[in-house]
């Protein structure tokens, strides 16, 4: 990707600290290599008509480039991965490439009762945490599916050597397991450290960190 190329990229999201989509749609600028200018919009009344402006569905992250206007974080992969094939954001094998959008549009659309439970904040860590027994079957299926693409892949990440939409989707979920002190099986355990070692996330972490201690989630985040 030249720098020409990268001129007019722009992400609107929320919170670093609180806002698991914008954390989705900024890790998957980062598979493609895109480089992208930030636009922060935090969660106050005032800013609720621009957000409605910049977004239909009032949800971030959108992304602005070369003319196009992409606010949900499959659309944003799937236009990423058209945009920069050589980026590999999906397996290159069918079979896996199916799989990979499957798994990633579970956690798009479902797991309610987790994300209700375990709202990700990445400035809290608890050594113990009574997780709402209605969100344990959320967390059987993830490890469910982490576990079976890290044997079916070879890990470390879900779809082998390097990391793809899937991990970009399912990284929010590490910070909420880490966060809450979730029982993890071994192998899900490794994998929540591959996601917190992974170049990108820590340097989102380290900018929800700084950020300032009034800042709120939207509430359409869960």
């Amino acid at each position: 990707m030249t720098d020409e190329a990268a001129v007019g990229a722009t992400l609107t999201i929320s919170s670093k600290t609180y806002s698991a989509w914008s954390l989705r749609g900024w890790l998957l600028c980062k598979l493609a290599g895109l480089d992208v200018t930030e636009r922060q919009v935090p969660n106050d009344a005032a800013n609720r008509a621009e957000l409605l402006l910049l977004s239909p569905s009032v949800l971030v992250p959108r992304l602005n480039y070369q003319g196009a206007s992409v606010w949900d974080t499959l659309a944003i992969a799937e236009f990423l991965n058209e945009q920069f094939p050589d980026a590999q954001m999906l397996p290159a094998d069918p079979i896996a490439r199916a799989h990979c959008r499957s798994v990633s549009g579970e956690i798009h659309s479902g797991f309610t009762n987790l994300r209700s439970a375990l709202p990700m904040n990445l400035k809290v860590k608890h050594e113990k945490f009574p997780v709402f027994s209605g969100a344990r079957p959320d967390i059987e299926r993830i490890e469910t599916i982490w576990t079976d693409c890290l044997e079916r892949y070879g890990g470390p990440f879900l779809f082998g050597e390097k990391p793809t939409v899937a991990d970009a989707m399912y990284a929010p979920v590490t910070t909420r397991f880490v966060s809450y002190a979730v029982a993890l099986s071994p192998p899900c355990e490794a994998y929540c450290q591959t996601i917190a070692d992974w170049a990108p996330m820590q340097e989102w972490v380290a900018a929800a960190k700084a950020e300032p201690e009034e800042m709120e989630e939207l509430d359409v985040e869960f």
